[in-house]
């Protein structure tokens, strides 16, 4: 069975052919070795860094953008955004604060990506 593949670990975008010869993978059209563990990846376990958006109480926005500091298996990213969309987190949000230190029991956290400022109240 042969199955093709874009890369995209950089811009150049190879396309790799990967056919199961039934003792291992034969593996072409990748220009660097990078292209070669990013197909293999795909085919085993393919993974994903997870962006989203996650609830700010008392924040001048509703919502922060979030993304794991890493890549996570993608068989496991509806159970996470399940995960995330029942958290919230009090402003003020600075980028890079941590919101949950492991979301894949990998070491993976989930992380601002954007800052968030308090709302302002103000008394009569």
């Amino acid at each position: 069975m042969e199955r093709h593949i874009t890369c995209v670990i950089c811009p150049v975008g190879c396309k790799i052919s990967v056919i199961n010869n039934g003792l291992g993978y034969e593996i072409s059209g990748n220009r660097c070795s990078r292209g070669k563990e990013y197909a293999l990846n795909e085919l085993i376990m393919p993974k994903r860094i997870l962006t989203t958006s996650v609830k700010v109480i008392n924040g001048e926005i509703p919502l922060v953008s979030v993304k794991t500091s890493g890549a996570i298996d993608r068989s496991i990213i509806r159970e996470k955004m399940d995960l995330i969309k029942e958290i919230a987190v009090e402003a003020p949000v600075q980028i890079g604060d941590v919101l949950i230190d492991d979301i894949d029991g990998q070491g993976t956290a989930l992380i601002a990506t954007r800052p968030v400022k308090r709302t302002e109240t103000f008394l009569p």
